[in-house]
């Protein structure tokens, strides 16, 4: 008998998530895009195995995750870098190789048992990340579908990364061509507030940035403030 799994995500971040799920799996997937459509009735009407949370926005209420057993992604190798802004406190950090964490979501952030890790390349603009992350999650969910995983306690010191805020992405005080280089691409992705440097009226935004041996080339737009 199939088993049954919801995967709560925003299509509008990854657009081709989860084509292959049935197929790598032969299990049934139902997809909740919308915040209005987590609700207890719906899932206790289809009974998941697992509720995965590869990309949500919002807050997972306590209701949903001590009835069900949710699972959520994180890029960091846990305990290192709980919280925030995970993938630009990385490169901010001056780190390029990380691991994505499947972990159970519980009350304190990012700090569930873990189900299993798997590497991920920090090179390339925030956007090619992300659709880097999002074809690994894929490969972790069918995994842990195939392979029911016992998730396992974290070990190790704990490091907590703080949610960036917009005004941190400017590049003024940056004092070498790869850090200016590495901020650029980190929030080189939609949504995101993009590297900046602001005059006393103008404000310039940098994207599509290319590192050469003694210069950037990048986009700019330029905007009054």
């Amino acid at each position: 008998m199939k088993q049954h799994y919801a995967v709560a995500l925003s299509r509008k971040a990854y657009p081709t998530f989860g084509a292959s799920l049935e197929a790598l799996t032969g299990e049934t997937f139902t997809f909740i895009e919308a915040k209005a459509d987590l609700t207890l009735e719906r899932l206790r009407a289809l009974q998941p195995k697992y509720v995965f949370f590869p990309h949500w926005s919002y807050i997972i209420p306590a209701s949903i995750f001590e009835e069900f057993e949710c699972v959520i992604f994180h890029m960091t190798d846990v305990p290192f870098g709980r919280g925030g802004s995970p993938l630009q406190n990385l490169i901010a950090r001056g780190i390029y190789e990380t691991k994505i964490s499947a972990l159970r979501c519980e009350r304190e952030l990012d700090a569930g048992p873990v189900y299993l890790k798997r590497p991920l390349s920090l090179h390339g603009t925030a956007e090619e990340i992300y659709i880097r992350a999002a074809r690994q999650i894929e490969t972790m969910i069918a995994d842990m579908v195939n392979s029911q995983p016992i998730p396992q306690e974290q070990t190790g010191e704990i490091v907590a990364f703080p949610r960036r805020k917009p005004q941190e992405s400017s590049i003024a005080e940056l004092d070498s061509l790869e850090k200016v280089f590495d901020y650029i691409r980190m929030l080189d992705a939609e949504g995101y507030p993009q590297a900046f440097i602001e005059t006393e009226r103008l404000r310039f935004e940098f994207s599509r940035a290319s590192l050469k041996p003694n210069e950037i080339l990048a986009d700019v737009r330029i905007t009054r403030k």
